[in-house]
């Protein structure tokens, strides 16, 4: 189930960026991210004011340290937070990704960086991500850690995600914000947002252009 949350744009030229996150169900509405936008009726948002690559030192799939910064430094990556159990948006945008990534000659594929972060560490161990990663990528990258640096790296960018809490049925779930950013080879800056709603054919058609660091 999923929960419909809204982006504000902050540019007097930007319009509404809709976005929604996996979670109980519940239909409130709330702020998860403020990002500036262009104006288009495209899958990608191009923002005015790219974000920073949030400061994380996490533990990969193999139980190692893994300085976000430092190992995707010049190198095309896209971002997303999200969980191993989430049941529909995260293996769905997960898979969009790693099908598209394939359509990539080689040596493109090998250049970009795709970084799952998990929202749920409690759960989501470096084994436990590995395994789920396996099944949709071997070069996907996946993190995990501290619930309170996850959810500091990730406002860092406009990403709100919430700590797992059981839904009025007793599931656990974890609210999370469902952007895929990407952040460019030339300068690591986040410049561009995918919501939930991009497809296989958004980002098969983009993937080039993000891997140069150039606006899709």
């Amino acid at each position: 189930m999923r929960k419909k949350t809204f982006a504000a744009a902050v540019l007097l030229a930007a319009t509404t960026l809709t976005l929604s996150a996996c979670g109980s169900g519940d239909n409130s509405d709330k702020p998860v991210a403020v990002v500036s936008e262009e104006t288009s009726h495209k899958a990608a948002t191009v923002l005015d004011q790219p974000f920073e690559k949030p400061d994380l030192v996490l533990t990969d799939t193999h139980g190692k340290k893994f300085d976000l910064r430092k190992e995707t430094a010049g190198r095309p990556t896209l971002l997303y937070f999200g969980y191993t159990h989430c049941p529909d948006i995260c293996p769905l945008t997960m898979n969009n990704l790693a099908v598209a990534k394939k359509a990539l000659p080689k040596a493109e594929q090998d250049k970009l960086r795709v970084v799952f972060v998990t929202t749920d560490p409690g759960r989501d161990t470096p084994a436990e991500l590995g395994t789920w990663l396996k099944g949709i990528d071997t070069q996907f990258i996946g993190l995990t850690g501290d619930f309170a640096t996850i959810q500091a790296g990730a406002r860092s960018v406009g990403i709100a995600i919430e700590p797992t809490k059981k839904d009025k049925n007793g599931k656990l779930v974890s609210v999370h914000g469902t952007q895929v950013m990407a952040f460019s080879p030339k300068n690591d800056q986040g410049y561009v947002v995918y919501g939930e709603d991009a497809t296989v054919d958004d980002y098969t058609k983009d993937l080039p252009k993000i891997i140069k660091g150039e606006n899709p």
